[in-house]
């Protein structure tokens, strides 16, 4: 009879237990969100058309010189002529400086002599040697002699050479550090030759905008200094190595001329005009869901949000071209997709 009991009691206790999941489970399917298949959901929309993807972008850079080089000479020595002053032209191969030569030129002159005793001796010695007079050895040593003394006056005339210090090329005398009479030393600055026949516009690209740089495209650049005064520059160097912030340098060469000259240092802009499509189908960049390999787009068709799958080209700050996928006039949900599935009812607000 006990053991009847405790049957019961555990079977009372089983159904109370199921009737209650039960219940919290009608509970539950109550609160969750059923949405009404009647109720339409509010959308922006924008026509998928053909749009001209081109942009522009406009970059800032400053003028460096085409060439610029300190002039030092290879000797050391008295300035005894500098006929040079800051902001003169020079040509090339023009006289910078002179330093004295005087005692080059002395010794210089003694070996001359000394050859010349060495020559004779060598004359001397030819004709005693083929009469056995002497032995040969006083004629190969004559003949050493010879040439170490030609040698070394080879090499005196070389640093009489570097005595006289030239422009290496055409340019404009930016800075005089000596004047006549100063003694230098082998390596001394004594002043600065900048060509600027033709000058470097020096600029940063970002990361996203380097690929429309190539070497040798021509490129129109407007100066701070010249308003509405284009000049044409040649892209020089496009580099291969970023900064920290992901800008590449780009190095464009600009021709100066005599109208409208430019200096170093000026400022000078680009603007870059990437023609990426003429006219392509495209959907503002909002449009897209999913990713850029995947990408899909919600059109409205008879009222509802129909999910299509897209193929992607060529994008700007503000489209992306649709090379398949759908057609131009297609009303595309710019916003509001959040709350769409495909078929979702929706009004265009």
């Amino acid at each position: 009879m006990k053991r009847l009991i405790i049957i019961f009691a555990l079977l009372a206790t089983l159904g109370l237990t199921a009737w209650k999941l039960s219940t919290n489970k009608e509970n539950v399917e109550k609160k969750v969100y059923q949405p009404d298949v009647n109720l339409k959901v509010g959308v922006t929309t924008s026509e998928a058309a053909l749009r001209n993807l081109s942009q522009e972008n406009e970059f800032l850079g400053s003028f460096t010189p085409n060439r610029e080089i300190e002039i030092k000479p290879l000797a050391g020595g008295e300035v005894i002529q500098l006929p040079i002053n800051e902001g003169q032209g020079v040509r090339a191969g023009q006289l910078i400086a002179k330093l004295d030569d005087e005692q080059i030129r002395f010794q210089i002159e003694a070996l001359q002599v000394t050859l010349e005793g060495y020559q004779n001796d060598l004359q001397r010695y030819e004709v005693l040697v083929k009469g056995d007079a002497v032995p040969a050895v006083n004629l190969e040593r004559t003949q050493l002699s010879i040439r170490g003394t030609q040698a070394q006056i080879k090499q005196l005339k070389k640093q009489l050479a570097n005595t006289t210090i030239t422009a290496p090329f055409a340019g404009i005398v930016t800075s005089k550090l000596i004047e006549k009479g100063s003694v230098v030393a082998m390596g001394m600055p004594i002043a600065t030759i900048t060509d600027i026949s033709a000058l470097k516009l020096v600029v940063n690209i970002p990361e996203k905008s380097i690929n429309q740089f190539k070497v040798g495209q021509t490129i129109p650049i407007e100066t701070q200094v010249y308003p509405n005064v284009y000049f044409n520059g040649k892209v020089n160097m496009v580099g291969v190595t970023g900064d920290a912030s992901h800008n590449y340098p780009v190095e464009i060469l600009v021709q100066n001329r005599s109208t409208n000259p430019l200096k170093a240092g000026m400022y000078g802009s680009i603007v870059n005009d990437n023609q990426l499509k003429a006219q392509s189908l495209s959907v503002p960049r909002q449009a897209i869901v999913g990713s850029t390999k995947k990408a899909q787009v919600y059109v409205v068709e008879n009222g509802k949000a129909i999910l299509k799958d897209v193929t992607i080209g060529v994008a700007n700050n503000e489209y992306y071209e649709i090379t398949q996928g759908i057609k131009a006039g297609d009303q595309v949900v710019v916003s509001g997709q959040i709350n769409l599935q495909n078929g979702t009812a929706v009004v265009a607000q």
